[in-house]
């Protein structure tokens, strides 16, 4: 069964003449798809979401780590906010649990099943990806990027460019688990800063650390700096 993501990216097919199999028609529930998530995740304003591998069991060391992580982060009144699947995200659904705070999911539309883990209070389904990024980046303060695969690369990237290109401000993406993305740290920095692909001062957007209480101060430090900086722009001078 073909996801509505793939539809979309589809080439246009002859047999595409009726409406309500048309790219016009997808854009009224691409439309309806933002309302519904702009709706559901209205009242998170300080938000944090958690990336990281569907693939990482509950005896996984950086499973644990990301259950500390977000219990710290809804202790201080971060919602915590995930792709609703297993894995890392169910990790830090359910330190959001433990912590007392808001645990939301935004799951999405797979060729295969994928559930939300049940530690989630706030369920947002979404059939397209590029909608639910989008809810990932407005409704968060910060991202922690715990050890995933292409998905989580993806994440990691996306966040990069908005804040190099100054989409977003004051946004910290907190890398987890030194020694799994010390390889990819090494290249950025011998070959795009080495080749002049990105600027030196492009790598402090980066924050490495193995230590839940070193992330949730990253992030509550930059949530400060944030209230500061808009503040700074309703009372210039």
């Amino acid at each position: 069964m073909l996801t509505e993501d793939e539809k979309l990216l589809q080439s246009p097919k002859d047999d595409m003449g009726a409406f309500t199999r048309s790219d016009p028609w997808r854009v009224m529930r691409i439309t309806s798809e933002f309302v519904e998530g702009f709706d559901a995740l209205s009242e998170i304003h300080k938000g944090v979401t958690i990336f990281g591998s569907a693939r990482t069991g509950p005896d996984d060391p950086q499973y644990v780590a990301a259950q500390e992580t977000a219990r710290l982060l809804a202790l201080q009144g971060f919602s915590i906010i995930t792709g609703a699947g297993p894995g890392i995200m169910e990790a830090a659904n359910k330190g959001a649990k433990q912590g007392g705070g808001h645990s939301v999911g935004c799951n999405i539309e797979l060729p295969f099943e994928q559930g939300a883990n049940p530690y989630v209070d706030t369920l947002v389904n979404f059939r397209y990806f590029f909608v639910r990024k989008t809810m990932f980046i407005k409704y968060s303060n910060a991202f922690i990027i715990f050890p995933g695969g292409f998905g989580t690369l993806d994440e990691l990237f996306e966040a990069l460019t908005l804040i190099q290109t100054g989409k977003i401000y004051q946004f910290p993406v907190i890398l987890f688990g030194r020694h799994y993305w010390a390889g990819l740290v090494r290249w950025i920095t011998s070959r795009l800063v080495g080749e002049g692909k990105i600027s030196p001062g492009d790598l402090d957007l980066l924050l490495l650390t193995d230590d839940p209480a070193e992330a949730a101060q990253a992030v509550i430090d930059a949530h400060g700096a944030q209230i500061a900086a808009k503040s700074d722009k309703m009372n210039p001078g």
